[in-house]
């Protein structure tokens, strides 16, 4: 193509031919074409595999690259940063037989990319069905209650098991994420009954619970009041106790000194002193009760000394 332009050229220098009219800008727009077929240009992040003859022969990173066409073609075109894969939702059963809908998304990059386009025909699709098939061997494994409760456990297992396959075909599963999961209408309506009992029977323990825990403070209530009014009780019974026993002690050394004083009295005279003095107090006694017996308001009794 290059030796026709150049020929042109030197033909069209000579003078304007009819030919040179005419082919020379059909040969430029020809020239323009293959030109525009046979470059690539790779963008960042991106990469592909180039073969010759049906043969791997290299691979582009990003910039721009002849191929040589038709001799050589882009067999593979992919990106090699981490991109999400969605997994649509599936039926699951559980190790109790309810039936369950769920879905995940998966994070992945390729690391080889000779490995993705060689060692598997359809890397994305490959995964995708390696994934279902996980999802439900993992969910199969847990019971119902179990699965709603053990979403980080199903993601490091399903993690752990894709990467393990994963790794022949030249990608490593970054992360995968267990979306929702949806059991069918029947299990809903047994599980917000459960829920509604549950919530219930938690109700009537706490009921129960605060009527036991007022029983206990109500009891231990009175028992600290009873225990607080016996104390008070014996500590006042001591105290009485304690100022009769003054009383009696002071009245005993008045009533000592009262006789001695009269048994003075007496001492001049011929009867005993000691006597004496007894008798007189006696007497005072006697006539201080007859006038508090006066004094009440029950029947007046007289009694005349004999």
């Amino acid at each position: 193509l290059l030796l026709l332009l150049i020929l042109l050229l030197e033909r069209s220098i000579c003078g304007i031919s009819p030919i040179t009219k005419y082919v020379l800008p059909a040969t430029c727009i020809a020239g323009g074409l293959c030109v525009s077929t046979c470059l690539k240009v790779v963008t960042s992040g991106d990469e592909c595999l180039v073969e010759r003859l049906g043969r791997y022969h290299r691979r582009l990173g990003p910039g721009w690259h002849w191929i040589w066409k038709p001799f050589e073609t882009v067999s593979f075109h992919v990106t090699i940063r981490e991109f999400v894969m969605d997994v649509p939702p599936q039926q699951c059963y559980t190790l109790d037989n309810a039936p369950i809908q769920a879905d995940a998304v998966v994070f992945l990059k390729i690391t080889n990319v000779e490995a993705a386009r060689y060692n598997v025909e359809d890397v994305n699709n490959a995964i995708m069905n390696l994934c279902l098939t996980q999802l439900r061997e993992e969910v199969g494994k847990l019971t119902l209650d179990e699965t709603f409760s053990s979403r980080e456990r199903i993601n490091k297992e399903l993690l752990k098991d894709l990467n393990e396959v994963c790794q022949q075909w030249g990608v490593m599963i970054t992360r995968v994420e267990l979306q929702n999961l949806k059991p069918s209408p029947d299990i809903q309506v047994a599980m917000e009954l459960q829920m509604a009992a549950e919530r219930k029977k938690r109700a009537a323990i706490l009921k129960s619970e605060g009527e036991r825990m007022t029983m206990i403070n109500e009891a231990e209530g009175r028992a600290t009041a009873a225990t607080t009014d016996a104390e008070a009780k014996r500590k006042a019974t001591i105290l009485l106790a304690q100022a009769e026993s003054e009383r009696q002690r002071v009245e005993a050394e008045g009533l000592k000194v009262a006789i001695q004083t009269v048994a003075g009295a007496f001492e001049n005279t011929e009867d005993d002193g000691e006597q004496a003095a007894v008798q007189f107090l006696s007497l005072i006694r006697y006539m201080e009760t007859q006038a508090k017996f006066a004094g009440s308001n029950g029947t007046k009794v007289i009694m005349l000394p004999s």
